[in-house]
């Protein structure tokens, strides 16, 4: 019986591949954030990571990953998505869920690197994983946070139909924050003009409480 499942996993979409992180993937995906993922006068994270030294921003992203893994189970995980185009890394995609098998609902969050960002690469694996929590896993409802000001990240969930639920302050650079809560039903949700291929799933169904 194979011990880690989600190894097998992958999505694809018209220009992308997405498979749970792996640690080559990880080395990679830290060379990115290396790279840069905002500009110096926006953050768009709760906790400004991406403000780190070069040493500790990707041995900490890289940490940050197998600490998810190590804590995963089915009743709480937390998978960190690689997303590659023509084979190379260039940002993540990630697919949270808490009580999956009772509450049917998934998170959503991501960060591409800055030379791939306004190609729509955000929006395509997006929209992948709802596809995969829809229509392969059964989630009822997704969710997703977004600062205010975060219009890139606010537009790219409106594209996919989240609608925004509410707002809540928090603690950001020190200072007070808006960040806007949104939600997105199956029959809500803005389809791709295209068809997900997902391999390997079957596996991983008692990994994630579906």
């Amino acid at each position: 019986m194979d011990p880690w499942p989600l190894r097998h996993l992958v999505l694809r979409t018209p220009r992308l591949e997405l498979r749970p992180d792996d640690d080559a993937g990880l080395l990679e995906m830290a060379e990115v954030a290396l790279s840069g993922v905002h500009s110096p006068e926006q953050m768009p994270f709760s906790m400004p990571w991406t403000e780190m030294s070069p040493a500790e921003l990707g041995r900490g992203s890289v940490q940050s990953r197998w600490r998810k893994r190590a804590e995963h189970s089915p009743e709480s995980w937390d998978v960190g998505f690689l997303v590659r185009h023509q084979g190379r890394v260039i940002g993540t995609q990630g697919l949270m869920a808490e009580n999956f098998g009772v509450l049917r609902e998934v998170s959503c969050g991501s960060w591409f690197g800055m030379a791939h960002q306004g190609q729509g690469f955000g929006t395509e694996a997006w929209a992948a994983v709802l596809l995969l929590a829809f229509d392969h896993l059964g989630a009822e409802l997704g969710h997703a946070l977004a600062f205010a000001d975060n219009t890139a990240s606010r537009a790219v969930s409106r594209k996919l139909g989240y609608q925004d639920t509410g707002t809540r302050r928090v603690v950001r650079r020190g200072e007070p924050a808006v960040q806007v809560e949104q939600r997105v039903t199956p029959g809500g949700f803005k389809r791709p003009d295209w068809t997900l291929e997902v391999d390997g799933l079957d596996a991983c169904r008692e990994m994630l409480g579906a």
